[in-house]
């Protein structure tokens, strides 16, 4: 067996390499906040239990976001299409231009879905862990439905630092 690295000359950018060689989906976790849109990209999503029914999302912890986000009673989760690369991006960009030109709905509680997405989550907040750098966010699921793209969208995918597609098998 070949060692690549030990815990004590880990290099990081190494590491965020070999990390990016697992495929993952894309999600946006997003709520009202103040009368206004919240929300980032996050490529951490899991489901973690179905009873009681919880999904995760790891949020750094340098996030600027999270701090108001994490004040939402309820949040919206939408996995994200493979046309939703532009949207992804948006939404780890500029805080007030995140949702520019996005069709979302707000739901009870004041839950953000992006209108377009795959499947959409409404949310509340179950634990939050303290995970190195990061905070693992654990959100108990209260409703779920299909998006508008359920039947014949395919899921953006995270691989390698960029996006890709994946395809069903025929």
């Amino acid at each position: 067996m070949t060692v690549l690295a030990t815990n004590q000359d880990l290099d990081p950018a190494a590491l965020r390499q070999a990390f990016g060689v697992f495929p993952t989906g894309v999600v946006a976790l997003a709520a009202e906040v103040d009368g206004r849109p919240v929300g980032l990209a996050a490529s951490s999503f899991t489901s973690v239990s179905l009873d009681p029914p919880l999904v995760s999302v790891s949020v750094a912890t340098t996030s600027k976001t999270w701090p108001d986000l994490r004040r939402a009673e309820q949040y919206g989760v939408t996995v994200l299409a493979d046309h939703h690369d532009a949207v992804c991006r948006q939404l780890s960009g500029p805080v007030d231009s995140r949702f520019d030109g996005v069709r979302l709905s707000v739901g009870e509680g004041g839950a953000v879905t992006l209108d377009e997405g795959l499947v959409r989550f409404t949310c509340s907040l179950y634990r939050e862990v303290e995970a190195g750098d990061h905070v693992l966010v654990l959100l108990r699921v209260r409703a779920v439905e299909p998006g508008a793209q359920h039947d014949a969208g395919h899921p953006l995918v995270f691989h390698r630092s960029g996006f890709g597609r994946l395809e069903r098998p025929a």
